[in-house]
């Protein structure tokens, strides 16, 4: 394989909890919440699908369908989905929920699985090209920069900087073609079945991955190794 795709949140990087999001933007405004109304209160912003990266919403209402549904083709629909999902849950001041929003871009919010600075080296060292296709509405190079990880990605393909979003193989085709790579001789490494299954349509080879948090998923990217050949 001369080339391999990454997804990014779920994949290769997980968010924080959404408790852990929650507090830090209450500390940053100096905002203090008991410990059990915290704890509610960030349940309530899981269960409303508010975290982008996180857990999908429980259900998402009827005013924010249509929105959601296209989230990831712009950057201002991404803000109104996501910021409309966390406006259902009541906050000590509005100006909380972009708060919110703002944290989810920092690098500080994201860690990357244990395999991935590995993995991404090993891949670079073999001379294997690789991109990152994601379902994004923000710029998440400085995320791979703050962790030392951008040196070994040739390429980012972001949903809201071409208005497509996964499973539509244009994202896929768009990828492949910056690399310079048959998209028969290359694998799409995802989290979601569905999303990052699109790039089956083009002839990738397509492996997954659980979207589990950092610490239960150790060495779920290793096999990428074997799937591109050479030196393990």
């Amino acid at each position: 394989m001369p080339a391999v795709l990454f997804d990014f949140s779920g994949t290769l990087f997980r968010v924080e909890s959404t408790a852990s999001w929650l507090r830090a933007v209450l500390d940053a405004s100096g905002v203090a919440l008991d410990p059990p109304e915290l704890a509610a209160t960030a349940r309530a912003l899981e269960e409303a699908g508010a975290l982008p990266g996180g857990a999908p919403p429980v259900r998402v209402p009827d005013e924010l369908a249509v929105i959601w549904q296209s989230r990831d083709r712009s950057a201002e629909l991404h803000r109104a989905a996501f910021t409309g999902m966390s406006r259902r849950v009541p906050l000590p001041d509005p100006a909380l929920h972009d708060a919110l929003y703002e944290r989810h871009m920092t690098p500080a919010a994201w860690s990357p699985y244990p395999d991935a600075p590995e993995v991404l080296r090993m891949l670079h060292e073999r001379g294997v090209k690789v991109g990152v296709v994601s379902n994004i509405g923000w710029d998440l190079r400085p995320v791979f920069r703050e962790h030392g990880l951008d040196g070994y990605v040739d390429a980012y393909v972001l949903s809201y900087e071409h208005g497509v979003q996964k499973p539509d193989p244009r994202l896929f085709e768009t990828a492949c073609g910056t690399l310079g790579a048959d998209p028969r001789e290359v694998v799409m490494v995802g989290d979601d079945r569905r999303a990052d299954g699109g790039a089956a349509a083009l002839g990738c080879a397509v492996h997954f991955v659980d979207h589990l948090p950092v610490a239960q998923r150790p060495d779920a990217l290793r096999p990428v190794l074997d799937l591109v050949g050479g030196p393990a």
